[in-house]
């Protein structure tokens, strides 16, 4: 699935690589998401790794054939799933494939999931076994759908009957969050404390509880996805490690090791159809 930012296209519509692309007039009700409805029009198959990012994918299939989700537990049949924001070696793969698949930051993925990350027993979870009995209603109601505007319409009011109905994210957390994104992981973890206004101790406990990642682990998550990005873009390795803040290469090549499982050269050179995101 390709990579499509919500708002940048003037229709509802797109069709690029035998893929069917939808996404919600308006955008999303709520802050942090962005979803887009996918759908494969000449049954190319989906083989796709999931990199880390500094979001949750969720993906909810519309028909009765499962995903296969690999992980380092192993492999899995799933229908829906969530896949955290570092979710490690995972892989994804699907036949005939229509879903909806959205993004959320981590303060919309803690309060619309409704459980602690420090909860998740792995990398990549079933969605029922987050929403419970909710997951299936949805994805019937998703399955009788006529329209990919109807289908979005219905996740995006289940999204807000949610987030009526669960605790918000601690805003020194979320605070702290949006700081780190808005300096693109390029910041220090006293720095973090000081701004909002706790321990370093009491900041690392609170973060990592409701993230599911230290700070700093967080902030080299957010700097690795801009590294990523502009590898897959074609820039070159030495440029990419100074633009975004890195030592030097070899500090570079550690964090996309670390995150990505493969050199920088590799995630340069892969397929430019993977890793999560609508």
């Amino acid at each position: 699935m390709r990579s499509h930012e919500m708002g940048q296209v003037p229709t509802d519509h797109e069709a690029e690589d035998g893929w069917e692309v939808a996404h919600p007039l308006g955008g999303s009700s709520l802050a942090g998401v962005r979803m887009a409805g996918f759908r494969d029009r000449i049954a190319a198959g989906l083989d796709k790794r999931v990199l880390a990012q500094p979001s949750v994918v969720v993906v909810i299939g519309l028909g009765d054939t499962p995903f296969t989700v690999e992980d380092d537990q192993g492999a899995q049949p799933l229908t829906s799933f969530a896949a955290t924001l570092s979710p490690g070696p995972a892989r994804v793969r699907g036949e005939r494939v229509e879903c909806v698949e959205m993004r959320l930051s981590p303060p919309a993925a803690y309060t619309l999931l409704g459980v602690s990350p420090n909860e998740l027993t792995r990398p990549v979870i079933s969605l029922e076994d987050v929403w419970g009995p909710a997951e299936r209603r949805l994805r019937e109601q998703l399955a009788e759908g006529a329209t990919w505007q109807e289908r979005l319409v219905l996740v995006d009011e289940f999204l807000m009957r949610r987030a009526a109905q669960a605790p918000a994210m601690a805003s020194e957390v979320a605070a702290v969050w949006d700081h780190i994104v808005a300096c693109r992981g390029r910041v220090r973890v006293a720095e973090l404390a000081t701004l909002c206004g706790w321990s370093r101790k009491r900041l690392w406990s609170r973060f990592s509880a409701q993230i599911g990642l230290t700070p700093k682990r967080a902030a080299m998550l957010v700097r690795f996805d801009h590294a990523a990005r502009a590898l897959r873009a074609g820039e070159n390795a030495i440029d990419v490690a100074l633009a975004c803040g890195y030592v030097d290469q070899p500090h570079l090549h550690r964090d996309v090791l670390a995150f990505a499982g493969c050199t920088p050269r590799a995630l340069a050179e892969g397929p430019r159809r993977e890793g999560g995101g609508s």
